[in-house]
């Protein structure tokens, strides 16, 4: 039976009460410790310890970002590494300028539209098209961070490369996290048997504690260090990486690797609150439909809502579900497919997406709107197909955030896209081969089908905010889709809510990119569900952890810098002459017990509690509070029918129900009150109304 969990996290919430953020940078507060040589926040500390050490010797942001994933690839070899891609945004303090690196993957030349449709027109099932050969794009990490040492870097490859070839050597300690990874994705790891030599040696899988030793990958790094990328793109290793991916049912070439690219693009650029948000261009959809969401937000007084009320949740939801529609329809690589940048962010757009926002209803029927009728220049319409559903699961990825002594700073979001990318070692080399051409349609006929020399659509959102023109903070997030939603709320958790960047991080989020289905965290109170489940979102069952946002702060006027790291991981914070935070394993959520009598209404079961739902003299009752959140009752309703019961108030659950239109079923067998009624579409006039009518609607 699944369970419901409440985390009660104390010291944060207490903080979130008691310690707003009042430096001149937003997400710091006078107490916050502060560096001033250097900072990195990475999702492990063996990493970060390189990033740090490299700026101790006199490296800047983007020798550390380097040294940092290349150990990532030893010390976190299911999340990122040469075997995959990323995007690398940096500020260039003395230029004054950001600029984006782009080494995403790309589709071999004999990719076809159809490349992951089974012969019945179908899609390939998730596993089998993840796993595959087919699901490996030429990888660009190596090509990216070599580019990135040698335009704007200081420190050889050969030199930053040298602490992650000594971890794989001699070995490194397996923490918690690596722990949970592994046995999660036993059956893949399996699956073609090298990686599971080396992940699960003897059969049992590596748990905490263990030490993870990997010769293979220390010899690939070591040739990476004598020959650089060309050993990679146009020698051995390459070689090796394109037979396995055509063993694997692939069609990769050697031509394909050595024709690889790594662009630099200009970034997306948007303001929020009089701040200045700069995140990632496409092929990735991360930083404009990260904009949108701001966009849609900042007509609303979020700070007077409160910090995840369910009046602030509710629009959340709502602008995401708005941002992802779009996104989902003309959102891809746009060096194939032009991508109308300036209409989704128009501000006429921005205010007919708003619009669409009930505040008391989910609109169950969110389209795509049309913003190449906003494109400067009178620029024609498009008319790609109907977007598909995108039915993956969330990916995983990592993320790390540099600033240096001199105020240069990098956002840098690398991935092999899936735990453990596609289940593929390549034999003797010791790495991970990513699954990243399944960030494609699996259907074909929309703007991010399957093309030969096409990037994938991406979720990666390295961003930056600047205030006067200068950055002064770096963040981001893994968790494929759930990633740009990761970064938006840590952003309004600063600026809006006004937490310092550690609580901002902490704060329990929720991912919802189509109606109803809502992910959470653990720690969004009860009765915050409840309301939100009466406007017709739909909560799962059980919490589970959504991204992993490492971001670091810079104060331009007096030069202290400041970092935060996510608990979902072993997340560090390293300062070159002061700050050493260093994320434990969070203790376990504690139990909330779920009410053995349950409710389910329209077939979404509802967080009722141990004693929220009770039998009494054959009949069920709810505890008079709860069940008007959960059926969207105003707090006095239904007064005369309350009782008294265990000297507490319920409510007669029949009555109730059947006062409000409800029709009433009973599961025996999962003692389970089954409520149905059909939620009705509200017309345009109506909810262009409620709009203008919202208490929370900014009116200048």
């Amino acid at each position: 039976m699944k369970k419901w969990f409440l985390v009660f996290r104390a010291l944060l919430l207490a903080s979130v009460m008691v310690t707003p953020a009042t430096a001149a940078v937003p997400g710091v507060t006078n107490e916050t410790p502060a560096a001033t040589k250097g900072m990195v926040a990475v999702s492990h500390p063996l990493a970060a310890e390189v990033g740090r050490a490299i700026l101790a010797e006199g490296g800047n942001a983007v020798d550390a970002a380097v040294g940092i994933q290349l150990a990532l690839n030893v010390v976190e070899p299911m999340m990122s590494g040469i075997g995959g891609g990323g995007f690398m945004m940096i500020y260039r303090k003395e230029q004054n300028e950001i600029v984006i690196i782009d080494s995403r993957e790309m589709a071999p030349q004999q990719t076809t539209p159809d490349l992951f449709l089974a012969e019945n027109g179908e899609p390939i099932p998730w596993f089998e098209r993840h796993t595959s050969g087919k699901a490996v794009g030429v990888p660009g990490t190596l090509k990216g961070i070599e580019y990135a040492l040698e335009t704007y870097g200081t420190m050889p490859l050969a030199k930053v490369i040298d602490p992650a070839i000594a971890y794989a050597r001699d070995g490194i300690t397996v923490n918690w996290i690596t722990e949970q990874y592994i046995a999660e994705n036993i059956d893949k790891l399996k699956q073609y048997g090298t990686a599971a030599e080396v992940f699960l040696p003897g059969g049992n899988p590596l748990k905490a504690g263990d030490l993870l030793v990997q010769p293979d990958l220390a010899k690939t790094l070591t040739l990476i260090k004598e020959h650089g990328s060309d050993v990679f793109y146009n020698g051995e290793i390459g070689a090796a990486l394109v037979a396995e991916v055509q063993k694997r049912g692939g069609r990769m070439t050697m031509d394909d690797l050595r024709n690889y690219e790594v662009k630099e693009r200009e970034p997306v650029r948007g303001t929020y609150r009089g701040y200045e948000i700069v995140s990632m261009p496409p092929p990735s959809s991360g930083g404009l439909t990260l904009l949108q969401i701001l966009k849609l937000m900042e007509g609303y007084d979020v700070e007077k809502m409160g910090v995840n009320s369910a009046e602030y949740l509710h629009r959340l939801i709502e602008a995401t579900h708005l941002a992802y529609a779009d996104r989902a329809q003309y959102m891809a690589d746009e060096d194939f497919q032009p991508v109308p940048k300036a209409g989704l962010l128009d501000e006429e757009y921005i205010k007919l997406r708003q619009a669409l926002i009930h505040p008391r209803f989910a609109n169950s029927r969110v389209e795509p709107g049309d913003p190449w009728r906003y494109e400067p220049d009178g620029a024609p319409t498009p008319h790609p197909a109907a977007a598909p559903a995108d039915t993956n699961p969330p990916g995983e990825t990592t993320h790390f955030s540099v600033v240096d002594q001199w105020g240069n700073m990098v956002a840098y979001t690398t991935t092999i896209e899936a735990v453990f990318g596609s289940g593929i070692m390549v034999p003797g080399y010791g790495f991970m081969l990513n699954n990243e051409m399944t960030d494609f349609d699996a259907e074909p006929g929309g703007v991010n089908q399957p093309e030969p020399g096409k990037r994938p659509r991406s979720s990666m959102t390295p961003t930056m905010v600047l205030k006067d023109g200068q950055p002064i903070l770096a963040l981001g997030s893994p968790g494929g889709t759930t990633i740009i939603t990761s970064v938006a709320q840590t952003i309004i958790n600063v600026i809006d809510h006004k937490l310092p960047l550690q609580e901002a991080i902490e704060t329990p989020r929720i991912f919802s990119s189509t109606y109803p289905q809502v992910r959470w965290e653990a720690g969004i109170e009860q009765d915050v569900i409840l309301e939100l489940m009466a406007r017709g979102h739909v909560f799962d069952e059980q919490p589970q952890n959504i991204g992993n946002v490492q971001a670091v702060a810079f104060d331009y006027e007096t030069g202290k810098m400041y970092g935060g790291a996510d608990n979902t991981r072993e997340g560090a914070v390293f300062g070159v002459d002061a700050v050493a935070f260093l994320q434990a394993e969070p203790d376990a959520p504690l139990l909330w017990e779920p009410s053995e009598l349950k409710l389910k209404v329209n077939g979404a079961l509802y967080p009722f509690a141990a004693g929220q739902l009770i039998r009494q003299d054959g009949k069920v009752y709810a505890a008079a509070a709860k069940i008007r959140l959960a059926l969207g009752s105003p707090p006095d309703a239904f007064a005369e029918l309350e009782v008294a019961l265990n000297g507490d108030t319920y409510l007669p659950l029949r009555e109730v129900a059947e006062s409000l239109g409800y029709q009433i079923g009973w599961d025996q067998a999962e003692q389970t009150v089954l409520l149905e009624k059909e939620r009705p579409i509200l017309p345009a006039s109506e909810v262009q109304k409620a709009y203008e009518e919202d208490v929370y609607k900014i009116t200048n």
